[in-house]
């Protein structure tokens, strides 16, 4: 199962889930997205996002307003819809319009490959230039020869003491897939030092020694997270 979650307000982009994306709302044209992999289901805590995905024929689930991430909201929704423990749940950002249904594929994949193994999340990264990785807002993630996460930071990671040319690091894209059972155990632990101070709640899972494993995937897609943002998204995505 795909769970969106939806939170209405949004700090740098007020009501941003509910603007337009080529004659959609986004929340709606990102479930139409990735409608074809599996079922999709909204978790907001809104009800005028409840009405209006049931508008556009997607289910929805009225979470708590007191959420302090979208995991811990997902984690709401698929204990009030009572899924097996081992169902497979991805977690799909609501401000991704344009993610590629492969990548969320791939996540999916990974995440049945691992379900019995010592893996608490799965998640997705691709090669990015030097260049964007000096943006804090575009998450590294430092792997180990599992391709298992050793490190999730905003900071330029690894550092390349030799400055290297043309070096190339990992940015992490935000969709998460577990299953039932291993959501409910994340979302059982307090936060983390570390998550608290980069402000990455994928962290929390590293801190209490549980693993998360990564898959290299291609992607033009990212998360809108201001006015800029949705401007530069529809010019690259509309050509």
């Amino acid at each position: 199962m795909i769970i969106i979650p939806a939170r209405l307000n949004s700090s740098r982009f007020e009501n941003k889930i509910l603007v337009d994306i080529l004659g959609l709302p986004m929340v709606i044209r990102t479930a139409k997205q990735v409608s074809s992999l599996d079922k999709v289901v909204i978790a907001t805590d809104s009800q005028e996002v409840v009405d209006l995905a049931s508008k556009y024929g997607f289910d929805a689930v009225l979470t708590s307003k007191e959420h302090q991430s979208g995991t811990d909201r997902i984690n709401e929704a698929v204990n009030k819809l009572c899924l097996n423990e081992d169902e497979v749940i991805v977690n799909v950002q609501a401000d991704e319009p344009f993610i590629e249904p492969e990548v969320v594929q791939a996540v999916i994949n990974k995440v049945k490959e691992v379900k019995n193994e010592d893996i608490m999340i799965v998640s997705c990264y691709k090669k990015i230039s030097s260049d964007l990785a000096d943006d804090p807002n575009h998450v590294k993630v430092v792997l180990d020869n599992n391709s298992n996460a050793i490190y999730f930071s905003r900071a330029k990671v690894p550092y390349h003491r030799d400055h290297y040319e043309n070096s190339e690091y990992n940015g992490h894209l935000g969709i998460y897939g577990f299953t039932k059972k291993s959501l409910n155990t994340f979302c059982s632990l307090e936060p983390s030092k570390l998550e608290t101070i980069e402000k990455l709640e994928q962290l929390r899972a590293i801190d209490n020694a549980h693993k998360i494993a990564m898959v290299k995937v291609e992607s033009k897609s990212f998360g809108i997270d201001t006015q800029e943002d949705l401007v530069n998204a529809l010019k690259i995505f509309t050509v």
